[in-house]
């Protein structure tokens, strides 16, 4: 029987589903609730609440089930919506891309940290995300940074084209150059500061990831080899000859690769620029390095 036929009203069936995914396990199924009726019914926060007691129609209700049955099959919210929000800027996504996290804001976090106690914020950069996905670390670091120029890199074309869009729509086009390469193997530089999320999940524990993140991020942004560091070892590589003299390079890392990363960096000439930053949950998660001046 439809929902229409039961008479069910916005507000019923929002609570119904997130009854549903909550019995499912989902720790988000209020939000999640709100943000797939929302979606369906191409309602807002405000448009969901003034419409609580309407009375929803036979294909508004399906549409609504087939939204959740997504989201009870473990495909995430954002990868059902197309979009994610990332250091308060509303991103488009891809099947290239990964979702961003907030876990990666501290990337950026650690970043601004570094340039603000250089009395570098003001001046002009140049800045390069390697393995940008979305844009998101890059975009998030010149909505802060004025007069930056930001180079993303990526193997995936289709991944650089969701990038390009997003720095479109929030009007960064301009100082957001996009491309194709393997991490920093395409740069020239001088930059005055790289960042990167590179994949860093052990190709034998991938198989053991939540549902969310195996099935649905593309694996070339998880997979970092044997050990995890694969792609470290490249970008870091890479980021020694094309930072500038004081330039820093922060990267996301997994749980318990700073000893190793810091490791790479001290070995390619580079200078640790301080402790680990955590995320919020206590983890560290931006390892950051300086290129000595000369």
């Amino acid at each position: 029987m439809s929902a229409a036929a039961d008479h069910q009203t916005v507000e019923t069936i929002r609570r119904a589903l997130a009854a549903r995914l909550k019995a499912a396990g989902n720790e988000s199924s209020e939000l999640d609730a709100r943000l797939l009726a929302g979606a369906a019914l191409g309602l807002d926060l405000t448009g969901m609440i003034s419409a609580a007691n309407r009375t929803l129609t036979a294909a508004e209700a399906d549409r609504i089930e087939a939204l959740a049955q997504r989201r009870l099959a473990g495909e995430p919210v954002a990868r059902i919506l197309g979009s994610k929000e990332f250091w308060g800027l509303p991103l488009e996504l891809s099947a290239a891309t990964l979702v961003p996290r907030p876990d990666t804001e501290t990337v950026v976090e650690r970043a601004l940290e570094l340039l603000r106690a250089d009395g570098a914020t003001e001046r002009p950069l140049r800045i390069a995300d390697l393995g940008t996905g979305s844009g998101a670390i890059l975009l998030a670091l010149l909505s802060e940074l004025p007069h930056a120029h930001g180079f993303g890199t990526d193997i995936s074309a289709e991944a650089l084209e969701t990038a390009r869009q997003n720095a479109a729509a929030l009007g960064l086009a301009d100082r957001a150059t996009m491309i194709n390469c393997d991490f920093g193997s395409g740069l020239v530089g001088p930059f005055d500061l790289i960042v990167s999320n590179p994949p860093y999940i052990r190709t034998t524990e991938i198989p053991d990831l939540a549902t969310e993140v195996r099935d649905h991020d593309p694996r070339a942004a998880l997979d970092g080899g044997a050990d995890g560091l694969d792609a470290y070892r490249a970008l870091i590589s890479h980021s020694a000859g094309l930072l500038v003299p004081g330039g820093f390079l922060v990267v996301e890392i997994g749980r318990g690769q700073e000893g190793d990363v810091e490791a790479l960096m001290t070995a390619a000439g580079l200078s640790p620029a301080g402790p680990p930053r955590a995320d919020l949950g206590g983890i560290p998660r931006a390892v950051s390095a300086r290129r000595l001046p000369r």
